[in-house]
């Protein structure tokens, strides 16, 4: 596997300093966030100008540009304004050279997709899936639940992409599959390993993250530092060599708890 940095717990940082603790910790992957989060760098209105800044400042830092994020859901009222979003990423991701992209299927609970809502799904995904292949970029879909913070703890729960029954559906629109297991495991409706297993031809992005059991739910936590069995997962990815992006999602003490995870999984190299 190919390690580097993923976006969202760095989503307080200026990007030139993601890359800087991307650099000082030698790995060779940074996940660009655009129009994810209103302090990304590129937003939707990004010019020519500042895309080229961007990819200045990752061959500054010999940090590769393969991998890039955004933030979308296809499960709510405003399907079709999402769509159009995403395709105006991929145009971005393009012009970069990024070659895989990774988007979200919808955060609502799978008892409100079942019917309409996830035929739209299904529709905006082959959209956005047919209008990356000739840009070039591969669109990697999370394994992600919906999230519900009750103040004291996150409550994972299932939705479209964390139904093992409906990936085959998903697949057929062109996507592959952005694979963080942390996820699974924090709804706790599906065994991570089991789920590799099965779809690991079409995973091609992983993300490596934690959550640690708290009362009423989970937080994040660094690698090593939660529920998930990482002898057992990483045993199963022991055969994939694609990007494995480190995310740690507290921004308080990002670059610490990256720095953490990635001390944990070195043993397992």
């Amino acid at each position: 596997m190919q390690l580097g940095n993923a976006a969202w717990g760095l989503r307080e940082t200026p990007l030139e300093q993601q890359l800087a603790i991307t650099a000082a910790m030698g790995l060779e992957l940074l996940e660009l966030s655009i129009a994810g989060y209103d302090r990304d760098y590129l937003q939707l209105d990004a010019d020519e100008k500042k895309i080229a800044e961007v990819a200045e400042l990752f061959r500054r830092y010999n940090v590769r540009l393969d991998c890039a994020c955004t933030g979308n859901d296809f499960t709510g009222d405003d399907a079709a304004e999402q769509l159009t979003k995403v395709k105006t990423v991929i145009d971005i991701a393009s012009k970069l050279g990024v070659k895989f992209l990774r988007i979200f299927a919808g955060f609502r609970s799978d008892s409100e997709v079942a019917g309409p809502r996830f035929g739209r799904m299904i529709d905006c995904l082959r959209s956005a899936a047919e209008y990356a292949a000739p840009r070039g970029v591969t669109l990697a879909v999370e394994t992600h639940g919906g999230v519900m913070n009750n103040g004291d703890a996150l409550v994972h729960f299932a939705s479209a992409t964390t139904r093992i029954d409906w990936w085959d559906d998903i697949l057929s629109t062109g996507v592959s599959i952005n694979y963080d297991p942390a996820n699974f495991a924090a709804v706790g409706a599906t065994d991570p390993v089991a789920f590799y297993n099965r779809f690991k031809k079409a995973i091609q992005y992983v993300h490596l993250k934690d959550f640690r059991s708290v009362e009423g739910g989970v937080l994040p936590a660094a690698c090593g530092e939660g529920r998930l069995d990482w002898p057992a997962l990483m045993a199963a990815l022991a055969d994939y060599t694609g990007p494995a992006l480190i995310e740690y999602e507290l921004p308080g003490d990002v670059e610490d708890g990256l720095r953490r995870s990635l001390a944990y999984l070195k043993q397992f190299r």
